[in-house]
């Protein structure tokens, strides 16, 4: 009997391992699932509150009440072309900055990217102040390009070092081989790095532009026009004086809020989903 006990209390063991770690992962997904929830229950709901609760009379009242020019479509577009405009400018510089770094050995390599991943660290607020100086001294302050360069520079020291780490699993033969075919170092980068790696640059462009479109403090600090503010910012305009918050319409602009963040993800979700396009690229 002792020795059935024995051969059976590892067996034991490891079934209340998978248990605790099966009820850990149902937590974390509960606590996920339930501000969702919140969300989708609240947006059909007119008298929403804190409650996750299912709507007595579930009605669209909440969407059509936000879709309106001041509310929702101008803030949109103008978060499309500031994050849109911004995501472009810091892709491009990237793929610039990053090639040099993985294609050329040097010394200062090193120390750059360390400098690089510091100041990707360096948060935005530290630095807003000689910001909001320097903008208002060269005439960029309340200017949606303005806002776009410097959200495009926030973001450039994390978009150039996952470049170069995507950039450094292109084979440099392939270089070399269109070299020898007559194409320069800028060709060999548009027509062979590139395309090679777009899996890495729609990962750069996906997380460089949900970084900006979530971004509340920059467009707020350097955006004084309410005509020229983002969806980020206009969406406090639910939270009213003295606590008031209209909850059923904070849901429902939340939604469409978050719509071209998931419709971007859905476009290239195949793109991050298939690796690099190298097979047999350099057989022979």
């Amino acid at each position: 009997m002792r020795a059935g006990r024995r051969r059976w209390s590892p067996v034991r063991a490891a079934v209340r391992r998978r248990l605790a770690a099966d009820a850990a992962l149902l937590v974390v997904a509960v606590a996920f699932a339930v501000p969702l929830a919140w969300l989708v229950l609240a947006s059909l709901d007119e008298r929403a509150t804190l409650r996750v609760h299912l709507p007595t009379s579930p009605t669209l009242h909440n969407f059509s009440a936000v879709l309106t020019d001041e509310i929702t479509f101008t803030p949109m577009l103008n978060s499309l072309l500031i994050c849109g405009g911004a995501t472009l400018l810091t892709v491009a510089c990237a793929a610039l900055a990053a090639y040099p770094l993985s294609r050329f050995r040097s010394r200062f390599a090193r120390p750059y990217l360390l400098t690089v991943v510091f100041s990707a660290c360096l948060p935005v607020t530290a630095v807003m102040v000689p910001v909001y100086a320097l903008f208002v001294r060269v005439n960029l302050i309340d200017t949606r390009y303005g806002t776009a360069l410097f959200l495009a520079a926030a973001q450039l020291p994390f978009a150039i070092w996952l470049m170069k780490n995507f950039m450094d699993g292109v084979p440099t033969v392939l270089e070399e081989a269109a070299w020898s075919d007559g194409a320069s170092r800028p060709q060999g980068l548009l027509r062979i790095v590139l395309p090679l790696m777009a899996p890495g640059v729609g990962v750069v462009a996906v997380y460089t532009f949900i970084m900006m479109w979530g971004n509340f403090f920059v467009p707020f600090m350097l955006l004084l026009s309410p005509e020229q503010l983002p969806a980020s910012v206009s969406i406090f305009t639910f939270f009213g004086n003295y606590g008031a918050i209209a909850f059923g319409e904070l849901a429902a602009f939340s939604i469409l809020y978050s719509t071209p963040v998931l419709l971007l993800y859905i476009l290239i979700s195949r793109r991050l989903g298939g690796g690099f396009a190298l097979g047999g690229a350099v057989k022979g």
